[in-house]
C-alpha cells in the first residue's frame, strides 16, 4: 500500500470501477435478445480482484447481491492455475457456487503484462435451459437433473478459441437456441467490454496504484458498513416466516432467522428452519446469502458500495440440509419465492 491514500483519488477510482460495471450492464441491455434480460433486467455485472474479491457491482438486480463471488470461487477451485488470457469461463451449477440453472455466469480474467489483475463477470437469466418444462422455473421437479442443462465450471473460450462442443451442447439442449445463444453472446460482449475498460483504467493509474486503491476501496466499505451496524440496536432477535407448502408435500415450510447485532458485526443464523423441500422452491445457500445481504443493505446507508468489503461484517449460517441450505441433488429452480420470504424473516427479526 502507498504511504498515503488520497481520498479524492479513491472516490474517483471507485466511481470509475462502478461505471465500468454499469457500462457492462448497458451493453447487455443493448445486445440481449430476450425480454427476460432486455426488459425484465434479470442479469447483473461485476468486477473482481485477482483473488476473487468483488470490487464493484453494476446497478442491476438486488437478488444477485454477492451471488457472483461463490460462482467465481467455483471457477477458481476448478481451474486453479489453468487460467490464461483470452479464457472465458461459464458456470450455472448451484452446487458449484451458481444460483439456479437458468442463470449462466460468464467470467473473464483480465491480464496485464502477463499477470492476472482481476476478473469481470456478467450473469444472465436464460429464457430456457432445457429440462422437463419450458423455461425451467417450475415448482414440481424433485431433483435438479429434471431442471435443465448443468454447466459445471468450464471454459467456453480457451485462450480466445470458442469451445465448439460446449456451444453445440447448449444449442441442442434449449428450446429457443436463437434467443439463448443471443443472450449468451450479450454476456460475452459485456465481459469483453469490461476487460477493455478495466485495462484502460489501469493504463491511467498504473497497475500497482490501481491494485492498492482497490484494496483500500474494500477496506473503506468494510469500515463504513461496520460503523453503520454499530449504530443499530444491540442484541438478538428471532422471527419465523412460513411458506404454505412446496406443492408436493402439504406441510408448511418454516424459515427461522436469528439476527444478532454485536458491536460492529451482524450474525444471521437459520437454525430451526424446516428441512429442504421435495419441490423446486429450495434456495441454495449462495442465493440465501444474497437475500440476507439485500435485506441488510436496506437497513444501513444505501450509499455504501456493494463489494466484498460490505460483506465482511456479516456471518450467515444455516444447517446443511435445511430449506435455505439444501443438499445435492435438491431442486432449486423456483427459489424466487423463498428469496422474498428469507428477506421477510430477516426484516421480521
Amino acid at each position: 500500500m502507498p504511504s498515503t491514500i488520497d481520498p479524492v483519488t479513491r472516490e474517483i477510482i471507485k466511481n470509475a470501477l462502478m461505471s465500468i460495471a454499469d457500462s457492462m450492464a448497458l451493453t447487455v441491455v443493448r445486445t440481449a435478445r430476450s425480454a427476460v434480460v432486455k426488459d425484465g433486467m434479470d442479469f447483473s455485472t461485476a468486477l473482481f480482484m485477482a483473488d476473487g474479491q468483488q470490487v464493484a457491482q453494476g446497478l442491476t438486480l438486488p437478488a444477485h447481491l454477492g451471488s457472483m463471488v461463490p460462482a467465481l470461487q467455483g471457477v477458481m477451485n476448478a481451474f486453479s492455475d489453468d487460467v490464461h488470457p483470452g479464457d472465458i469461463f461459464a458456470n450455472n451449477d448451484p452446487y458449484e457456487g451458481g444460483s439456479h440453472l437458468p442463470d449462466i455466469f460468464m467470467f473473464k480474467p483480465v491480464f496485464a503484462d502477463g499477470s492476472m489483475i482481476g476478473w469481470v463477470c456478467a450473469i444472465g437469466h436464460q429464457t430456457d435451459i432445457g429440462g422437463r418444462v419450458a423455461g425451467g422455473v417450475v415448482c414440481d421437479n424433485t431433483e435438479i437433473y429434471q431442471e435443465g442443462l448443468l454447466l459445471p465450471p468450464l471454459k467456453l473460450y480457451d485462450r480466445g478459441m470458442l469451445n465448439q462442443a460446449v456451444w453445440k451442447i447448449l444449442e441442442k439442449n434449449v428450446r429457443v437456441p436463437h434467443m439463448v445463444l443471443g443472450d449468451v453472446r450479450a454476456l460475452i460482449s459485456a465481459v469483453r467490454l469490461g476487460e477493455r475498460e478495466f485495462l484502460a483504467l489501469m493504463g491511467e493509474y498504473g497497475q500497482d496504484e490501481l491494485m492498492d486503491y482497490m484494496v483500500d476501496i474494500l477496506d473503506t466499505s468494510e469500515r463504513l458498513t461496520r460503523a453503520e451496524i454499530a449504530t443499530l440496536p444491540q442484541g438478538e432477535w428471532e422471527f419465523t416466516d412460513y411458506i404454505d407448502n412446496d406443492g408436493i408435500d402439504m406441510r408448511p415450510i418454516a424459515i427461522h432467522a436469528r439476527v444478532k447485532i454485536a458491536g460492529d458485526e451482524a450474525h444471521i443464523d437459520f437454525d430451526g428452519t424446516s428441512p429442504q423441500a421435495k419441490g423446486s422452491i429450495n434456495p441454495n445457500f449462495a442465493y440465501t446469502k444474497s437475500q440476507v445481504y439485500a435485506a441488510m443493505k436496506c437497513l444501513i446507508d444505501s450509499e455504501i458500495q456493494s463489494n466484498s468489503g460490505f460483506f465482511r461484517p456479516f456471518t450467515i449460517t444455516a444447517p446443511e440440509g435445511c430449506f435455505v441450505n439444501p443438499r445435492h441433488p435438491a431442486p432449486v429452480a423456483a427459489r424466487g419465492l423463498a428469496g422474498f420470504r428469507i428477506c421477510n424473516a430477516v426484516f421480521g427479526a
